[in-house]
């Protein structure tokens, strides 16, 4: 169903990023279930854009983990009632780009498929999370800094609260959507 608003299941893509989306699970910040699948969507063009990462990153033995990509409007409402932190969610009032399917949160992966040391967790709201935090370890600002350069070559935008988090430069060009995951 999903295919009919433009967007593409992650899973599809050669070679396929991990998906690991804590929303599927109640280990994330509201505590709660709030996806009712493991699937993840984006827009077609930021779904090519994805493509070149795994592609980029499998030439060297690592894989792209991806945390969340589509929202549903919905969840984005349930999310700001949870935390109303404009730093870290979006208003659901303005939507976020997840709710376009033009944004990804994502990790790197060994090749076996476990997450390498990061600088945080996911959707951890401290200033640990900002993309130029040097209080980490060496190996988790290498690992920020080569997923931040595969993510920036391919021509995502990231941004600077959340080290994990990339937008398709063509964000504004998709509308808000409601509609549930499969």
């Amino acid at each position: 169903m999903l295919e009919r608003f433009g967007l593409v299941d992650l899973a599809a893509l050669t070679p396929p990023p991990v998906i690991d989306l804590c929303y599927a699970t109640d280990r994330n910040f509201t505590g709660v279930v709030l996806y009712p699948a493991a699937r993840a969507w984006l827009v077609a063009s930021a779904a090519e854009r994805l493509q070149r990462v795994t592609a980029e990153l499998a030439e060297e033995g690592l894989r792209l983990v991806v945390w969340d990509a589509y929202r549903p409007l919905s969840v984005q409402r349930r999310m700001w009632e949870a935390h109303p932190d404009e730093r870290f969610i979006a208003p659901p009032t303005r939507g976020s780009r997840h709710n376009r399917g033009a944004s990804v949160d994502v990790a790197l992966a060994g090749g076996d498929g476990g997450l390498l040391e990061m600088p945080t967790d996911f959707d951890e709201f401290s200033p640990r999370a900002h993309s130029a935090y040097e209080g980490c370890s060496a190996a988790a600002r290498v690992h920020r800094d080569r997923l931040r350069a595969a993510m920036t070559a391919a021509g995502f935008v990231g941004i600077q609260d959340e080290w994990w988090h990339f937008d398709a430069p063509d964000w504004r060009e998709h509308p808000l959507l409601d509609v549930a995951l499969e």
